[in-house]
């Protein structure tokens, strides 16, 4: 089984600087992008056809059609996505948006675009850790791509 990152931004270019941004990653996680919601959902089926789970998922808001947002709250009724973490990265929710996916679809972290890429990795890093710990998966395949303090600390009963 492995991990996967859906990337869901209808824009290509800023797509590729996402997935290029999170390619030290790659080697460990399955990465994988989305141009819209009903391609996201595609590769839900695709992850869980394979046997990965999706860990993950960074979306955009604005988009044609349903949003990141909707995305995100739909992920929150499919047993497949459900225990998934939530990043938004855009640049164009307003507060209403934001609350709606605070509350209703439990967003676990927020970056706003232009991203550091640092950043990205840290809170990409941060969020698989997150995911391995609450799933109780074996982290130490994962390791690398890891907080791997955290996931000491956890191991040795300190969390």
């Amino acid at each position: 089984m492995n991990l996967a990152v859906i990337i869901l931004e209808d824009e290509p270019e800023v797509r590729h600087a996402l997935l290029r941004d999170l390619d030290p990653f790659a080697s460990l996680i399955r990465i994988e992008p989305a141009e819209d919601v009903d391609d996201a959902w595609d590769v839900v089926e695709e992850v869980d056809a394979d046997g990965d789970v999706v860990a993950v998922v960074m979306a955009d808001h604005r988009m044609p059609g349903k949003t990141g947002v909707d995305f995100l709250v739909e992920m929150q009724d499919d047993e497949r996505t459900v225990d998934a973490r939530t990043v938004l990265v855009t640049g164009q929710a307003d507060l209403a948006d934001t609350i709606r996916a605070l509350n209703e679809a439990s967003l676990d972290h927020y970056i706003t675009k232009p991203w550091d890429p640092e950043d990205l990795r840290s809170t990409l890093r941060d969020q698989l850790t997150e995911y391995v710990l609450r799933t109780d998966l074996e982290p130490l395949r994962y390791l690398k791509v890891l907080d791997s303090q955290r996931v000491l600390d956890h191991m040795r009963g300190a969390d």
